[in-house]
């Protein structure tokens, strides 16, 4: 193995691993603080089983699947992201850029509109998000990847649903929130993350090859069309879950494979861990704050928003010095 690629993989061990430990103590952190606050020895006490009173309610039961839960959504989110930038050679691309976050809202949206139960919005965001997807990849010669259609029909729906109810719930949703996630909710998201994650994984090292191009990678034996079907729809699938329970919860996507790749480099394989934990602990640090920040809970999509703006352009400046 040449030098140069040892040291890149030795970094990106290092960088990986650092993640997850800032992740662990960001864990540990959530568990703890919250509106009915947990030491650290009553954490300790319920983790080991020795307590199984409100605390362990708590841990258990409230806390724990929301932060399993943002964890999984920083970690689709960002994934899916750093797949379309990888695929598409765009840094700019995004899921919120190419309308999948759209679409799964306008599903999401139509369901809450119809009174239909939790499963089946969660069923009509995954239909509206790779649907999201499928249009913008077929006319995206026409409409240069952005996603008017579904931001109008999502705006139609807001404008036909009862001002009383159904409007400040679908109001609400599109801010982005896990106020209301469970542990069924946890049980529907983790299937189709891990289904879409594990391809990623699987054909990150033939991502790297699509990168030189399409007539550089047939002539490597890579079957493109084959795999960027795959890989879209990898991407789509993990991007219509997690905006099923979350609702819309920008600029992860776009940020945290910046970060990474500032940190490790373009390759893909080296990229994707660093990625999905960065993006783990970046929403998880979010929603901490989220609950925290006084006495009502803050959309999610606003602190993305005010904390990934300066965060994004930062990271551009710096991409800029580090390629000059």
């Amino acid at each position: 193995m040449p030098r140069p690629r040892r040291r890149s993989d030795a970094r990106a061990t290092a960088a990986f691993l650092g993640a997850l430990a800032v992740l662990a103590v960001l864990g540990i952190l959530a568990l703890q603080v919250g509106a009915y606050p947990v030491t650290p020895s009553e954490l300790w006490a319920v983790l080991s089983g020795r307590a199984h009173g409100i605390n362990a309610t708590v841990i258990y039961a409230i806390r724990g699947p929301r932060i399993l839960g943002a964890m999984l959504v920083g970690a689709a989110l960002s994934s899916a992201g750093a797949a379309y930038q990888s695929l598409f050679r765009n840094p700019l691309v995004s899921p919120d850029i190419l309308g999948v976050s759209s679409g799964a809202a306008l599903g999401a949206v139509l369901g809450i509109l119809l009174g239909l139960p939790v499963g089946a919005i969660e069923v009509a965001s995954f239909a509206g998000g790779i649907a999201a997807m499928a249009l913008v990849y077929g006319v995206a010669v026409a409409i240069r990847g952005h996603d008017p259609l579904m931001g109008s029909g999502v705006a139609l729906v807001k404008f036909l649903a009862d001002p009383e109810n159904q409007l400040p719930a679908i109001t609400f949703w599109l801010l982005g929130s896990l106020a209301s996630f469970n542990r069924s909710d946890l049980m529907a998201l983790a299937p189709p993350v891990a289904i879409g994650l594990v391809p990623l994984v699987l054909l990150r090292w033939r991502l790297d090859v699509m990168t030189l191009g399409d007539e550089e990678a047939r002539a490597l034996g890579v079957e493109v069309a084959l795999l960027r079907l795959g890989i879209v729809a990898s991407a789509t699938l993990m991007t219509a879950a997690a905006v099923s329970v979350s609702g819309v919860v920008g600029w992860i996507g776009l940020v945290v494979p910046h970060l990474a790749r500032l940190i490790v480099g373009p390759a893909f394989r080296r990229l994707l861990p660093l990625t999905a934990v960065l993006g783990a602990a970046f929403l998880l640090a979010v929603d901490t704050l989220a609950r925290n920040a006084g006495g009502v809970e803050v959309p999610l999509g606003v602190l993305t928003a005010v904390l990934g703006t300066p965060v994004f352009l930062w990271l551009m400046a710096a991409a800029r010095r580090v390629g000059s």
